[in-house]
């Protein structure tokens, strides 16, 4: 038993202890709650992770709950793509809530606060509130409008409810403490005036709560036992412990706030303003672009959910912020695909081959294993004919003995094949190959079991038949970003260290077994690494995205 809490992370730790104490099991519930702002991103994949994966645990419900509280940037198309993302990574919710579902309530509390004397109305303007503040060494000063009487507040209330106020006209502000040590405890404003159409409620409300109003007050109408956020919440627990105090009764539950750090990733960016910026400013296509760090564009690379949830619990949760190299990503995401992706064979920077001394006109159907990993995914019929593409950088002329590929007078085997070897050249008039001629041995067919078949030769290439190749549109991702942490350095613009090798697109030729292959099936092209059908591929045109390659090319550049 012992052992078994060692095991534990801090955030199970503390359920593990309130659940010794007065918490009862069945009164667990946990919630995930994002802003529909923007797409979610891998650290949002992260706090997924851990709430619906604790609802797993201790066969919790779990919440999905937007925080919709400015209609200024919230779209439903956001919200949409959010629930794409939760469900994709194998999630389920209880229940769909809003904090817009309870804009009633709030406002009602708030008027019970204002007749209590725990709120007024501010007609500061934003800059002369921010003034009077104070700093954090040095105490704030009341506003001239914080001992209005209870009626001229709930006068001035309704009229901004009602929209007989201009924006920025009043606001709504807790009466709390200027001199408090913890500057979100002087004053806070609840609630300002916008006369913007919200996606849910239309044009019902001209006025919007605050994020700290809106939300410890939704986790207390959901009954939600655990708030689980990130580290910069932290001085936002006192205030949300003193909100949940003014409207809950003696005796009632109240949820418990609890942060935890963020785990950031390298070589890019999550905050939605600059991600918004790169696809405003076409950087990339779309939220969804393979490159953009967000689950949508993972998902459209090829990452697979197991992958990401893989990620999630290996990185933890812990009360330090750390950077996570995304070379961890992407060896979850070469693991899982390692297990489930067919191999299958693309040459992606073709030079012909011609067997010699192969018949003309003549063709063989050769059978090719799909996973060695998979005893159960079987094989495949490749065809073989005398004109074969290969990779360029599969020959040279002359080579040193650690060159393992094709050269002049010496032999490899092609995969699933036979034993050839190099025989001559063809070039055109500025010097480039443009064929290459080798003779093949009849009797070396893999798995035949003769005696030739089980010669050994140092090199394998992968190679696809002339006549029988597809065309493919292969789009070659790498990292968005050069710089390990490219919003970190304050003196430079992020976007000064966008890579430019980021997307590289080239013609490739793939095996005709992919002929049908459909949107978001997974492959790893032998030797080259791990691709995924696109969206854009049709019937007579296919497209592959690059998930990642065999191995950790940026690895070498860091060594």
């Amino acid at each position: 038993m012992a052992e078994g809490k060692k095991s534990l992370n801090f955030i199970e730790q503390i359920i593990e202890e309130d659940l010794q104490k007065d918490y009862k099991k069945e009164n667990l519930k946990f919630r995930f709650p994002p802003e529909p702002n923007g797409y979610l991103h891998i650290g949002h994949a992260s706090s997924i992770c851990l709430n619906f994966g604790l609802g797993e645990r201790y066969d919790a419900p779990v919440n999905l709950r937007f925080d919709d509280t400015n209609p200024i940037k919230e779209e439903q198309e956001y919200v949409d793509a959010i629930k794409r993302d939760v469900e994709w990574l194998g999630f389920k919710w209880a229940k769909e809530c809003y904090a817009s579902d309870y804009f009633q309530q709030l406002y009602d509390w708030a008027v019970e606060m204002i007749k209590n004397g725990d709120a007024y109305v501010d007609s500061q303007t934003s800059e002369e509130i921010a003034e009077q503040k104070g700093t954090p060494t040095q105490p704030g000063k009341e506003s001239p409008f914080r001992n209005r009487s209870v009626e001229e507040n709930l006068d001035l209330f309704e009229k901004m409810k009602n929209g007989d106020t201009p924006e920025r006209g009043h606001v709504l502000r807790a009466k709390i403490d200027m001199a408090s040590p913890n500057m979100l405890m002087r004053d806070p404003v609840m609630y300002r005036c916008l006369h913007k159409n919200h996606h849910r409620t239309g044009g019902e409300w001209k006025i919007y709560p605050m994020y700290d109003w809106a939300h410890g007050q939704s986790d207390f109408i959901e009954q939600v036992s655990h708030s689980f956020c990130t580290l910069e919440f932290l001085p936002h627990r006192e205030l949300y412990n003193w909100f949940i105090e003014k409207v809950s009764n003696p005796g009632e539950f109240e949820p418990k706030q609890r942060e935890f750090a963020r785990r950031n990733l390298s070589h890019t960016v999550v905050s939605k303003r600059k991600l918004l910026q790169l696809v405003e400013k076409g950087i990339v296509k779309s939220w969804d672009d393979p490159r953009m760090p967000t689950i949508s564009g993972l998902r459209r690379r090829g990452y697979t959910p197991d992958s990401i949830r893989k990620f999630a619990d290996s990185i933890g949760v812990g009360k330090r912020e750390n950077l996570i190299d995304v070379a961890h990503l992407e060896f979850c995401a070469r693991e899982d695909l390692n297990k489930v992706a067919p191999r299958v064979m693309g040459v992606l920077d073709p030079v012909k081959l011609v067997i010699t001394n192969y018949p003309e006109g003549e063709e063989e159907w050769l059978e090719a294993e799909n996973n060695p990993e998979d005893e159960s995914a079987g094989s495949r019929q490749v065809p073989f004919s005398r004109e074969l593409y290969i990779e360029q950088e599969d020959f040279k002329e002359s080579a040193n003995r650690k060159f393992f590929r094709l050269t002049l007078g010496k032999e490899v085997r092609l995969k699933n094949a036979y034993i050839i070897k190099g025989e001559d050249v063809v070039k055109d008039e500025d010097g480039n190959i443009v064929e290459i001629h080798c003779s093949y041995d009849p009797k070396s067919k893999s798995g035949s079991g003769t005696e030739e078949s089980l010669r050994k030769v140092k090199g394998t290439l992968h190679w696809v038949s002339v006549k029988h190749a597809l065309e493919a549109e292969v789009r070659l991702y790498d990292r968005l970003f050069t710089e390990e942490t490219p919003d970190a350095i304050k003196e430079r613009d992020f976007l000064e260290f966008i890579n430019p090798e980021s997307l590289k697109v080239v013609t490739g030729y793939v095996e005709p077994s992919l002929k049908d292959a459909e949107v978001q099936d997974k492959v790893q092209f032998q030797r080259i690494g791990y691709f995924c059908v696109d969206r854009d591929s049709t019937s007579s045109k296919l497209v592959f995205n690059r998930t990642v390659g065999l191995r950790d090319s940026w690895a070498k550049i860091k060594n």
